[in-house]
Formats: C-alpha cells, sequence, structure tokens
C-alpha cells in the first residue's frame, strides 16, 4: 500500500513539472507575461533563449550586441543572463543603461505595483524609474558600433599633411 502511494506521488510530481516547463514553441516574451513582467524588456530579436522553470535562471541571445531607445538607451549585449522571480529580473548581466555619458551595468529590473505603472532599473547605488508603458512592446534593436568602427569614422575626418606632420582637416 505504501509502494502505490509513493508511485503515485512520484507521477503528480513528474505531471507537475512537465505542465510548467517551457513548451518548445513558446517565447521568452510569454515566459515575462506569465512572470508579472512587460514584454519589452527584451528587445526584437532573440534567437534562442534557455529558462530553467525550477530556479528562474535564463540566458536570451541576441544575434549582435545592440541599443534600443526607451526614455534613454539600454544596451544588451549578445547574451543577456539573469534570474527571473515574479515582477523581477535578478542577478543580471548583460544589459547597460545610459547615464549621461557613462554606461552603468543594469544589476536587476523590478515591477512596482501593477497599478502604479513604474518600473525600476538596478544600476548599482542608483535605481532608475521609468513609466511602465515605455517596456508594452519589445523594441527595435540597432546595432553597437565597435570602438574601432567609431576610430576608423573620427580618423577618417582627418588628414596628416606628410610634408608638416600635423593634422588638417
Amino acid at each position: 500500500m505504501i509502494r502505490i502511494v509513493q508511485v503515485a506521488i512520484l507521477c503528480v510530481s513528474i505531471a507537475a513539472v512537465v505542465s510548467i516547463s517551457p513548451t518548445e514553441d513558446e517565447s521568452i516574451y510569454e515566459i515575462l507575461k506569465e512572470n508579472g513582467l512587460p514584454l519589452g524588456i527584451f528587445p526584437k530579436g532573440v534567437t534562442e533563449f534557455n529558462f530553467d522553470v525550477r530556479t528562474g535562471r535564463f540566458s536570451v541571445y541576441l544575434n549582435q550586441s545592440c541599443d534600443a531607445k526607451y526614455e534613454t538607451e539600454l544596451r544588451y549585449d549578445m547574451k543577456v543572463t539573469g534570474r527571473i522571480g515574479y515582477s523581477r529580473v535578478a542577478d543580471l548581466s548583460g544589459i547597460s543603461a545610459q547615464e549621461l555619458f557613462l554606461w552603468l551595468p543594469v544589476k536587476g529590473i523590478r515591477v512596482d505595483v501593477p497599478s502604479s505603472g513604474l518600473i525600476y532599473f538596478d544600476v548599482g547605488v542608483v535605481r532608475k524609474q521609468y513609466s511602465l508603458s515605455l517596456f508594452d512592446t519589445p523594441r527595435d534593436c540597432f546595432a553597437v558600433r565597435g570602438e574601432n568602427e567609431v576610430q576608423a569614422s573620427m580618423l577618417s575626418l582627418y588628414q596628416v599633411d606628410e610634408t608638416t606632420g600635423r593634422n588638417i582637416i
């Protein structure tokens, strides 16, 4: 009799795990929605993702590093990782927020009470507050110009006068 109860409990446990694990066609955006998070936390262009239902750990892969414009700009690395919980993302890496001329790593995201319409980005010692409606839909994400490209485009503005060795415009 005890053996039958153990087998029944095992079957119910397996059925529960199978029913809450992501299906092959479930997207990262559906997982965000199920966890009370807005779809626009990640930009358009997600090529692949992994999600562990038990731990909430995830990895999101994009075609390339890119910038998305919200109230300020967010920069996404090709790989973004973290842990999804209800109305929050913790242990985040791969997203940076622009503050003046600096790019600060976003360490976490938290949705306030939905009726407040606020979302908070933890960028170290500061929490940036945004309107939740900014993140209703995934944004277009534009390729990040590499440092070499920026330097090359700046160098093309200058020519060197070979007779004097000076830069001229």
